[in-house]
């Protein structure tokens, strides 16, 4: 378990990423905050605390021994590239490059950018990816883990069905696929969309160990990705979160899916930062 001072630290780590968030969203003038305010402690835990991944990504003696990461949900990218800035695959000034032309920050992740596995975007494909490299892995005698992180709206997609069969199918105890419930997509709620409850239980009659928590609580999230790490089959961590999740007017607002804040409203939110 984390401690106190391990806790406040990511914390800070947290409060930045979602300013980062902000200030790339905003002066691009497009992008996904919603998303990527909902996943900020998942993915800052993740990195900070549980993946095993070199910065020397280019020339690690043990690059080949990395856990493998997936962002299915690849237009949630901005938090991406501010975790992997905070662990120093590239630096800091670059994320303000952020969908530019030319840039290696494009919109969506893309292996042009230190630390990203594969390019992603095309909703619904990321777990079926996820499932080939952890077949690849123990084919090769890597004991590397896969995450793959997914949001609940693209579980609508039949893609992601077919790759929840074929993980427990082949055993894949090494694939942990953690899903954003933040219950909001572009077009609206989850279950106005396309319902997805009891989606816990559909999990489990997959064969799929499940572990459901609060998606923003740094303990539970460090706790679940360990215990999934030492399951004997593949585990979904159902990770329930608030979209836009920091700013108070983003909360649980479907219109902040993919829309860049005004000036006015870019001072507002990073107030509510501080």
């Amino acid at each position: 378990m984390l401690n106190e001072n391990e806790i406040k630290e990511l914390e800070t780590l947290c409060k930045e990423n979602r300013k980062n968030v902000l200030k790339m969203v905003h002066n691009a003038k497009s992008g996904h905050i919603g998303g990527a305010l909902s996943s900020t402690e998942i993915l800052t835990v993740l990195y900070h605390k549980c993946i095993n991944v070199p910065s020397e990504w280019d020339n690690s003696k043990d690059f080949e021994k990395r856990d493998r990461f997936v962002l299915s949900k690849g237009h949630a990218s901005a938090i991406l590239y501010s975790v992997l800035a905070q662990r120093g695959f590239f630096p800091k000034e670059e994320l303000m490059t952020f969908r530019k032309f030319g840039s290696k920050l494009q919109g969506h992740p893309s292996p042009i950018c230190r630390g990203v596995e594969v390019a992603t975007g095309s909703l619904g494909q990321g777990l079926s990816i996820g499932c080939g490299m952890a077949i690849g892995l123990r084919l090769s005698e890597n004991p590397a883990n896969v995450f793959v992180l997914m949001g609940d709206g693209e579980m609508q997609e039949g893609s992601v069905w077919e790759a929840l069969m074929q993980a427990p199918h082949r055993k894949l105890n090494k694939l942990i696929a953690i899903i954003d419930r933040n219950r909001l997509q572009i077009d609206g709620c989850t279950e106005n969309v396309k319902s997805l409850d009891p989606l816990d239980e559909k999990l489990k009659a997959f064969n799929w160990n499940v572990i459901e928590i609060d998606g923003h609580d740094i303990q539970q999230i460090y706790k679940a990705i360990e215990d999934a790490k030492k399951a004997d089959k593949p585990t979904a961590i159902l990770a329930n979160t608030i979209k836009g999740k920091g700013v108070s007017f983003m909360e649980n607002n479907a219109g902040w899916h993919g829309k860049a804040p005004n000036d006015e409203e870019f001072a507002l939110a990073m107030k509510e930062l501080e």
